[in-house]
């Protein structure tokens, strides 16, 4: 009798088991875009944002992710630690942060940018959220020694939280006027594409440590 008991508790043991991680696999990954215009789609329409042309390369890889963008046009990092807690009531599994832009276009102090930044990764990390961080460098018109200390901001973040790190957000699309708008400062549809591709593989490395 006991050994019938056991087997029939081994046997159930194992279906919850499979129930449990079947239910676990088709739950979706929770990715969030945190940023500025540059995430927003600033002079872009719906289908042509960073978050739609992502979703696509999702598909393309039937991946099942949910892709929250929770960026804000015209946000400094002050106002995105201001939203921050709000924000992560939606409960992301992956956080893509790329903030700091219109700091330095409003020429803010990098410290005042850095201490505001190291607070929301400090602040996503106690959520067990995985941090995607993403570089923005000054332009050399900005000096060298604004340019200097604005630029090291995200590897030594990075380096000092260990994130997964996309060194500069507009790589390939800066300074490039095929991929701007007209105010050669955001990216125009195309610059999304670029972007897009070049930021997906982090993506992939963030969701790989989800599963590992």
């Amino acid at each position: 009798m006991f050994f019938k008991v056991f087997s029939f508790l081994k046997i159930a043991c194992f279906f919850l088991l499979f129930i449990f991680s079947t239910n676990l696999s088709a739950m979706s990954i929770k990715i969030m875009l945190y940023g500025d215009s540059l995430m927003a789609g600033y002079g872009l329409t719906q289908n042509e944002n960073l978050s739609s042309v992502l979703m696509n390369k999702i598909k393309e890889d039937n991946m099942n992710i949910d892709l929250i963008n929770a960026s804000v046009s015209g946000n400094t990092s002050k106002d995105g630690l201001t939203r921050l807690k709000w924000s992560l009531e939606d409960k992301p599994a992956v956080l893509v942060l790329c903030l700091g832009a219109n700091d330095m276009l409003r020429g803010i102090d990098p410290t005042i940018t850095k201490a505001n930044l190291n607070e929301i990764i400090i602040q996503v990390k106690q959520k067990n959220i995985i941090v995607v961080l993403c570089g923005i460098q000054a332009p050399d018109n900005m000096g060298q020694n604004y340019k200097q200390q604005f630029d090291n901001i995200y590897p030594e973040l990075a380096k000092e939280h260990q994130l997964i790190f996309m060194p500069f957000f507009l790589q390939d699309v800066a300074l490039q006027e095929e991929y701007l708008l007209n105010d050669y400062t955001h990216p125009n549809h195309e610059g999304i594409k670029v972007i897009a591709g070049n930021l997906f593989p982090y993506i992939k490395k963030a969701i790989n440590l989800l599963s590992s």
